[in-house]
């Protein structure tokens, strides 16, 4: 128990003469951006830890927080007087002393408020509540059979009888979910209740989920994947590590930590796995139902707010014991965690860029060091970062070279657009048009990848050369013709295209500009017309269970040829595709990111890697104006080692990243006069020397986001600079104005 307790003023900022009367404090944390935990008095009937979540008063209202630690020795405190007490004990289980270690590390690097870290771990408020007991609809005993079509009730209507229907063929359920089913409004089910057709009854305790059983018979693996499964599973209950597990695309490197997982559940424990999107799950958790017996848990942002809840709860009372989740997961409350997974960690999806900037993969490993436990990061093309560190020695790395059942890695080759253009008015070279018709003449599946969603990435005007642009966003409008609509891809900022130019009036002289893989459809169709041709992006497949269905149509051959944006490029295994097609490779290589070249390498190899899987060789084909370049040269060769070496070397000279740190400083607000004078400050103060230099303000390449102006600053450090200290002494000289938000982005992989 924690003799100790929390106040209304941060702890930290005491009085001096403070009262010495024995009290109990503790230092209670709460879920917003405020300077830190605070002091509050215990009272005697009232018994607290750290960990546990507490009711206080915060003004003049009650908050919802989690008791941190002990409160310093009075003598450093404010006086017992001035304490508030603390109200209650929730009936929710303690935040394990790991998570909490996890969240104030994740605070001093990122440079957030703890509070505002916090509040990812207590992301469902409603799970810190008790649960109301359910009152569920029944079919009373007094009802009349609702398939009695003969029978002369009076009082029976159409309406009624859908309703009695419905809860004759299924379960208790809420009127609300009742009368959705049997579709009618919630009135014709009151008015059953009435009438005593229907009666009120609690609902039953919802049984534990079905957990998965790590002595649950997994599939014969090879040589290599068994010698990297004992070593994984090896180290399960062994402390603090980091392995990386590098195989190539089809080695069955998920099998292989399957099998880790397997041993955290014999011994006990819990394992959270990361996978980058949602997109990602489908055949992901067929598998794991396969091997294990049942499904995981899984979180992420399309589940419904009943069940966050209740997985919530469930991952903190240890019932859950497996959790398949996005970045958020990583701030659960597991009490027994045992391994983490982080699969595809090359993937910038691990990034979060609004509100606490961190890096999922990075904050894994730290939260894996927090609990001391094994962490695994999997990758066909693991990121320069991670092999760097295995290269210091700080990383283990197990490595699956060949691909799993025979199949063979798919050939790849670039076709040089200057020398086989597309035809006029056509987006696919000769050469992949004639691939296309093979394939297809073969009965073999086929896909394009374009990662650029909707029909074209610019309309403009041929009177007047006007380009239709976002009014929130300096960034162009793009056309869904499918939609009929024009959306920024930033901003969701949505219009119907407009059939005369805005600029000058002129009708009839909106033109497409570029291609977008509705327009790539377009032309296939017009190529392969007795075809199956489907688009998948974000756009047309949302939500997991949309992106199974999807999924299993390509599987069972239903589709032809899959035109897909980078939704479609990792973790699919698609039996019958033989031919991959990327439309634009050199997409990615411009606009003056540090990791672009490293960024398109994993995203091309990742896309090549759906092709040839099965017993069916496969082949790539990049189409490209610069196949000189070392990311083709690369791709094509095969020399994915040697590339890396090339871009560390770059890396090393120059001092960026992972040899030396980076920093980013966003300066945004809706004036821009403001923003610009906020800029300049930090600009003139900057800190120069002594290993840091700092470059800017300059305008963000997108000047302008959802409404904001934004200004950036790029801090340039040695690696054995303290930089959060420097940023603080910096940032704490100037004085920003609330209409001004300066965001620290440490360790930024985004520079819009």
């Amino acid at each position: 128990m924690v003799e100790s307790e929390t106040s209304s003023a941060p702890a930290g900022n005491a009085a001096h003469g403070a009262a010495t009367e024995s009290v109990r404090r503790v230092r209670v944390l709460l879920p917003l951006p405020l300077a830190g935990a605070f002091d509050y008095k215990v009272p005697v009937a009232l018994t607290l830890a750290p960990g546990d979540v507490v009711l206080v008063p915060l003004g003049g209202r009650t908050a919802v927080g989690v008791v941190w630690d002990e409160a310093g020795a009075p003598g450093d405190a404010l006086p017992a007087a001035r304490l508030k007490d603390a109200q209650a004990r929730l009936d929710v289980p303690p935040f394990p002393r790991e998570l909490r270690r996890f969240v104030d590390w994740v605070a001093a690097y990122t440079m957030s408020p703890p509070g505002a870290v916090l509040r990812m771990a207590m992301s469902v408020p409603a799970a810190l509540e008790t649960p109301k007991p359910q009152r569920l609809c029944a079919l009373a005993a007094a009802s009349p059979d609702p398939h009695d079509v003969a029978a002369t009730e009076p009082r029976m209507t159409p309406a009624r009888r859908h309703v009695l229907r419905e809860l004759s063929a299924g379960p208790p359920r809420r009127a609300a979910d009742l009368a959705r089913a049997a579709g009618v409004g919630t009135g014709v089910v009151h008015g059953l209740i009435e009438l005593g057709w229907v009666e009120i009854v609690a609902a039953r305790a919802a049984p534990p989920p079905t957990a998965p059983l790590g002595t649950h018979p997994g599939p014969e693996l090879s040589a290599d994947q068994r010698a990297a499964a004992k070593a994984l599973s090896g180290r399960i209950g062994g402390g603090f590590s980091v392995t990386l597990l590098d195989g190539v695309t089809g080695a069955g490197k998920t099998e292989v930590y399957f099998e880790a997982v397997a041993a955290a559940l014999r011994a006990g424990r819990q394992a959270l796995v990361l996978l980058p999107e949602i997109a990602l799950s489908a055949q992901w958790l067929e598998r794991f139902s396969t091997r294990f017996g049942a499904a995981p848990a899984a979180w992420h942002s399309e589940l419904t707010p009943t069940q966050r809840r209740t997985t919530w709860r469930d991952v903190a009372a240890g019932r859950v014991r497996v959790v398949v989740g996005a970045r958020s997961a990583l701030f659960l409350p597991f009490p027994e965690l045992g391994l983490i997974v982080i699969d595809e960690e090359h993937d910038g999806a691990f990034k979060q860029e609004d509100g606490v900037v961190y890096h999922a993969r990075d904050m894994a490993v730290v939260r894996a060091r927090s609990a001391e436990i094994p962490a695994v990061l999997v990758s066909a093309t693991p990121s320069l970062e991670t092999v760097t560190n295995v290269e210091r020695g700080r990383y283990h790395v197990l490595r699956l070279p060949d691909r799993h059942g025979g199949a063979t890695l798919p050939h790849i080759a670039a076709i040089d657009l200057r020398r086989h253009p597309p035809p006029p008015r056509s987006f696919l070279s000769p050469i992949l048009r004639q691939a296309l018709t093979a394939t297809a003449s073969a009965g073999e599946q086929a896909m394009l990848f374009l990662n650029r969603r909707g029909y074209a990435p610019l309309t403009l005007c041929r009177a007047c050369g006007h380009r239709l642009q976002c009014p929130n966003c300096t960034t162009w409008l793009v056309e869904h013709r499918l939609a009929g609509r024009l959306q920024c891809h930033h901003c969701g900022f949505g219009a119907p295209r407009p059939r005369e130019c805005p600029a000058c009036g002129a009708g009839d002289s909106l033109v497409a500009c570029g291609p977008g893989v509705e327009r790539l459809a377009e032309e296939v169709t017009a190529l392969l017309p007795t075809s199956r041709i489907e688009v998948m992006t974000s756009d047309t497949i949302t939500g997991p269970q949309a992106i199974a269905e999807f999924v299993q149509r390509m599987t069972e051959h239903e589709i032809d040829v899959l035109i897909g944006t980078q939704i479609v490029a990792k973790g699919h295994h698609f039996p019958g595709l033989t031919l991959v097609g990327v439309v634009d490779a050199d997409l990615g290589l411009s606009g003056g990111d540090l990791r672009a070249a490293e960024r398109t390498y994993q995203l091309l190899h990742q896309v090549a890697g759906r092709a040839g899987r099965a017993t069916q060789p496969g082949r790539v084909l990049l189409q490209t104006y610069a196949p000189e370049h070392p990311v083709m040269q690369a791709l094509a060769a095969g020399a994915r080692d040697r590339f890396l070496a090339a871009e560390a070397a770059e890396r090393r000279r120059y001092g960026w990243p992972p040899f030396g740190r980076l920093a980013a400083l966003i300066v945004s607000g809706r004036d821009e006069r403001r923003v610009d004078e906020v800029a300049r400050r930090l600009g003139a103060t900057a800190p120069h020397g002594d290993g840091i230099d700092v470059l800017g303000p300059a305008p963000a390449p997108l000047a302008v986001l959802r409404g904001r102006h934004r200004r950036r600053l790029l801090v340039k450090a040695r690696r054995e600079v303290n930089l959060q200290d420097a940023l603080r002494q910096w940032l704490g000289a100037v004085k920003v104005p609330g209409t001004v938000r300066v965001q620290v982005d440490i360790d930024p992989y985004g520079f819009l």
